[in-house]
């Protein structure tokens, strides 16, 4: 009787082991797996590099709202197709700097 639960043990013991083998294989090659997932994605930057963003949220807010405007503003008031589409690439042309002259921060 011993010897056949010493047998059993030893079975049970042998597919423990077993399991365990394929356990860990199976977590390092999780682990590999994510650490070449890790170096192929590029990292995302939080916020900008210097000590103060460009723009709140509200001020890029005001700027897509106020162009959104005046895109409305042209494409209502302007009959000709080609004045139009003229008046706003203009617009998106002098954009940035008319954002730069009304927020800048400097003075």
């Amino acid at each position: 009787m011993s010897k056949e639960r010493a047998r059993r043990r030893a079975v049970r013991e042998a597919e423990a082991a077993r399991e365990r083998v394929i356990r860990e294989r199976r977590l390092a090659h999780r682990a590999r797996r994510r650490a070449l997932a890790r170096r192929v994605t590029p990292t995302l930057r939080r916020g900008r590099t210097g000590r103060l963003p460009r723009h709140s949220r509200g001020e890029r807010a005001a700027i897509v709202v106020l162009t959104g405007a005046a895109i409305l503003l042209i494409w209502s008031l302007v009959d000709d197709l080609a004045l139009r589409l003229a008046l706003v690439a203009l617009l998106l042309l002098v954009l940035p700097a008319i954002v730069v002259i009304a927020l800048d921060r400097r003075t």
